[in-house]
């Protein structure tokens, strides 16, 4: 596991911190070596899912960039301008 915490909330079920960790695992993996597209976008859609709110997306993302200084909202934007079968790899 990384040296830095992942920014969780303390009403979320097990399912949902699960997600939340899974996308971050994947920003990181886009950081470190690279990840599938469609892998992305999938856990990135479980993300949405425990966090619909723009708001709280920004926060949480914001907490994690501090912590890992990875940044979510790259890798999300990339994955969305990015074709189907691309690896997603933030230089």
């Amino acid at each position: 596991m990384s040296g830095y915490q992942y920014p969780l909330r303390a009403d979320w079920s097990t399912e949902e911190v699960i997600a939340v960790i899974d996308f971050f695992t994947k920003v990181e993996q886009a950081y470190e070596s690279s990840v599938e597209r469609e892998e992305f976008m999938k856990h990135y859609r479980a993300f949405k899912q425990v966090v619909p709110s723009m708001a709280e997306e920004k926060t949480l993302c914001k907490e994690f960039e501090e912590s890992s200084q990875y940044v979510a909202f790259r890798v999300v934007k990339l994955a969305k301008e990015s074709a189907a079968g691309v690896q997603i790899k933030i230089k």
